[in-house]
C-alpha cells in the first residue's frame, strides 16, 4: 500500500518563498499607490469644495490645484518605505502659440543642504534643471513625454488643449539591482500618470464650477435687480395712482354735480366748477408729461434742441407765467439779472421747464413774503437761483429731494399738490445740459435752488428745415374763418370728434366726420376736402397706412393731412411725417394750435400772410 505525506517537500518550500515575498511587495506597492492616489483625490476634492463655497478667482483656484498635486505626490514618495529613489515634482505651464513652457510649481525648493534635481532628456548628457521659473523648450518636454522611463505627462483639458506638463526629476539610484530600478520606474510611472489624470479632471471640474458660479452670480444679480425693479414699479403704481386719482376725483365729482338733475348752479358757480375741472385736467396732463419726460431721460431718448436764447426775455416770460399764481397768494415776485448776461446756448423749452419747476415749488411752499429769480455769471457757467422766504427744507429731506416721487411729509399732510417728479426731471435735464442743480435751505428760513448751466454747448447751434417747421407749428397762427372750406375728420373717438367739430364749426369750417377707413373712402368720392384730419388708431385700419394709400392716388396725393394722435414719444412725429402727413398734433389737442394748422394747410383767404 502506497503512503502519501501531507508535508511539503523541502525543495518546493524553498522555491515558493521568493514568490511569496514578491507578491507581498507587489501588494504593498499597490496599496501604497492606491492610498496615495486616494489622498490626492481627497485633497483635490477639498480644493473643488472650497471653490464651490468661496467662488475664488479662476487663477487662484487653478494654482491651488496645481500646488496640491505636486505637494501630494512629493509627500507620498518621501513618506513611503518602498525605497523609492529621491525625486522632485514640478508643473510647467504652456501657453498656446508658444514654443516653451515655464516651471510654475515645484515640490521642493533649492537650499544650501538640498540641491535641485535634474531631469534627464534621452541621454544623461542632456539634463534640465527643475526649479521655479525655469524655461523648458517644447521639444524637450515632448522627448521627456515619450522617452523610457517617462519623465513628463501631458495635462490637457476636456477639449484636448494642452495646459502644461507634470514633470518628475529623480536622483540616481545607488543600487546594482536592475529589477528594483525597473519596478520603481513602473510604480513611479503609474503614480504620475494617474495623478496627471486626476489633475486634468479636477481642472475641468473647476472650470465647470467657476462657470456655474459665474452664472449663479449673474442670476443672483438679475434677481436682485428684478426685485428692485418690482419694488420701484409698485412704488411707481402706488404714487401714480394717488396722483391721478386726486385730480380725477375733482373732474368726475364736479362734472357729476353739473349733470345732476334738479341742480342749477349760478353762472358764477358753473364757471368756478369748470375752472376746477380744467385745472385738474391740466394737472393730469402735467403728471403724464413728467412721467414721459422722466422715462425718456432714463432711456436716453429725450430730444434736445440747442438754440441761442435771449436770457432776459426768457426769464421775463417765465415770471409772467407765474405772476397770477403769486398774486393770488399775495407774494412778491423779484427778478435780478446781471447786466453781463445776454445769451445762452440751451434748449429753450427745457430751460423754461426747469425754471418753472423751481419757481412753482417756491410758490407752493411760500405763504408770505417773496419769491425771486437771480441770474448771475460764474466763469463759464450761468447760475439761475430761485429763492423764497418759505418754510424751508430739513437736512434729512434734502438728501432725498431729487428722488422720483419723493414728497416732503409736511407738504403731503398739508395737502400741497404735486407729483414728486418735478425736481427729479429738473436735475436730469440740467445734467443733459452739462450742468447741475444745488439746494441750500434751513427750516423756516426759506430755500435757494441754483440751476447751473454752461454758457456754451459742444453741440453746434443751427436750425434745419424740420426744426423751423416744428418751431413754426408750436405757435398759433392768425387766421380768418371761411365757410367755403371743407374739412374731412377721420376720428375713432366720439368725444374727440364732437370737440373738434364744435370748435372748427365755430370758426365757419364745414366739417364732415367719419369714424373708420371704409367711410373715409366712400366720403372722398362725394367730397373734395381742403384738409383731412386723421386719427392714427382706427377700428379698421392704421391711420398712417391710410395716409400712404392716399399718397398713391393721384386725385388725393395733394390733399394736406394733419394727424391727431396720442402718440407723443420720441420719434412719433418723425414716423408720422415719414408716412406722408403734412403736420402732427398730439392729444390732448391744443385747440388754438389745431385751428392755426387747419388755416395754414387749407389756404383759407387771408389766413396767413404769404401762405
Amino acid at each position: 500500500m502506497q503512503q502519501y505525506s501531507s508535508l511539503p517537500d523541502q525543495n518546493s518550500l524553498i522555491d515558493a518563498t521568493p514568490k511569496l515575498l514578491t507578491t507581498i511587495e507587489q501588494l504593498r506597492a499597490q496599496l501604497w499607490l492606491e492610498s496615495s492616489l486616494n489622498q490626492l483625490q481627497s485633497r483635490l476634492n477639498d480644493c473643488l469644495l472650497s471653490a464651490c463655497n468661496t467662488v475664488p478667482q479662476a487663477g487662484a483656484a487653478q494654482a491651488e490645484i496645481f500646488q496640491a498635486v505636486v505637494n501630494e505626490i512629493n509627500s507620498a514618495v518621501h513618506s513611503s518605505n518602498l525605497a523609492l529613489t529621491d525625486c522632485a515634482v514640478g508643473i510647467a505651464l504652456f501657453q498656446p502659440q508658444e514654443t516653451v513652457a515655464t516651471v510654475r510649481y515645484v515640490s521642493r525648493s533649492p537650499s544650501p543642504n538640498l540641491q535641485p534635481l535634474f531631469v534627464e532628456v534621452l541621454t544623461a548628457e542632456k539634463k534640465l534643471l527643475l526649479r521655479l521659473q525655469e524655461v523648458i523648450k517644447l521639444e524637450d518636454l515632448q522627448q521627456l513625454e515619450h522617452q523610457q522611463p517617462q519623465s513628463a505627462w501631458r495635462l490637457a483639458d476636456d477639449s484636448g488643449n494642452v495646459m502644461g506638463w507634470l514633470i518628475i526629476a529623480t536622483a540616481s539610484l545607488s543600487s546594482d539591482c536592475e529589477s528594483l530600478i525597473k519596478s520603481q520606474a513602473q510604480l513611479r510611472s503609474q503614480l504620475m500618470a494617474r495623478s496627471a489624470k486626476y489633475c486634468t479632471t479636477a481642472l475641468v471640474q473647476l472650470r465647470h464650477i467657476l462657470s456655474w458660479s459665474q452664472r449663479y452670480q449673474q442670476l443672483s444679480n438679475s434677481n436682485q435687480e428684478l426685485e428692485r425693479t418690482n419694488q420701484l414699479k409698485n412704488q411707481f403704481l402706488a404714487n401714480t395712482s394717488h396722483e391721478i386719482r386726486t385730480p380725477l376725483s375733482s373732474i368726475i365729482g364736479f362734472t357729476h354735480l353739473l349733470l345732476a338733475p334738479g341742480y342749477e348752479p349760478t353762472r358764477e358757480r358753473q364757471q368756478e366748477y369748470l375752472n376746477i375741472i380744467q385745472s385738474s385736467g391740466k394737472h393730469l396732463l402735467a403728471l403724464i408729461n413728467d412721467i414721459l419726460d422722466l422715462s425718456k431721460i432714463e432711456a436716453n431718448q429725450l430730444e434736445v434742441q440747442w438754440e441761442i436764447i435771449d436770457v432776459p426775455l426768457l426769464c421775463s416770460n417765465v415770471l409772467a407765467l407765474v405772476k397770477e399764481k403769486a398774486a393770488n397768494k399775495g407774494l412778491k415776485l423779484c427778478l435780478e439779472l446781471e447786466p453781463d448776461i445776454k445769451t445762452l446756448v440751451a434748449d429753450p423749452l427745457r430751460l423754461k421747464q426747469m425754471l418753472l419747476n423751481l419757481i412753482f415749488n417756491a410758490l407752493k411752499f411760500t405763504s408770505e413774503g417773496s419769491v425771486g429769480l437771480r441770474v448771475a455769471p460764474k466763469g463759464v457757467f450761468v447760475h439761475f437761483t430761485v429763492w423764497d422766504t418759505g418754510s424751508g427744507i430739513s437736512q434729512e429731506d434734502q438728501v432725498q429731494l431729487f428722488q422720483p416721487y419723493f414728497q416732503i411729509a409736511k407738504a403731503v399732510a398739508g395737502g400741497v399738490e404735486g407729483t414728486g417728479l418735478g425736481l427729479a426731471v429738473t436735475q436730469k435735464l440740467a445734467q443733459i445740459h452739462g450742468g447741475s442743480v444745488k439746494v441750500e435751505s434751513e427750516v423756516n428760513r426759506g430755500s435757494r435752488f441754483t440751476l447751473v448751466l454752461p454758457f456754451k454747448q459742444e453741440i453746434g447751434v443751427g436750425g434745419d428745415e424740420e426744426d423751423e417747421k416744428a418751431k413754426f407749428s408750436s405757435f398759433p397762427l392768425p387766421f380768418t374763418p371761411s365757410s367755403s372750406v371743407e374739412i374731412l375728420l377721420v376720428e375713432n373717438d366720439l368725444p374727440n370728434a364732437d370737440l373738434i367739430q364744435i370748435y372748427l364749426r365755430k370758426f365757419g369750417y364745414k366739417v364732415t366726420w367719419v369714424n373708420n377707413a371704409g367711410e373715409m373712402w366712400e366720403t372722398l368720392t362725394l367730397l373734395e376736402p381742403a384738409v383731412i384730419l386723421m386719427d392714427v388708431c382706427l377700428t379698421d385700419a392704421n391711420g398712417l397706412n391710410l395716409v400712404q394709400q392716399l399718397r398713391e392716388h393721384p386725385q388725393y396725393r395733394t390733399i394736406p393731412v394733419i394727424v391727431q394722435t396720442a402718440m407723443a414719444m420720441k420719434g412719433d412725429r418723425e414716423t408720422c411725417l415719414a408716412a406722408g402727413v403734412n403736420d402732427y398734433i398730439s392729444k390732448p389737442i391744443d385747440l388754438p394750435l389745431l385751428a392755426s394748422l387747419v388755416a395754414k394747410y387749407s389756404k383759407a383767404p387771408n389766413s396767413v400772410d404769404g401762405e
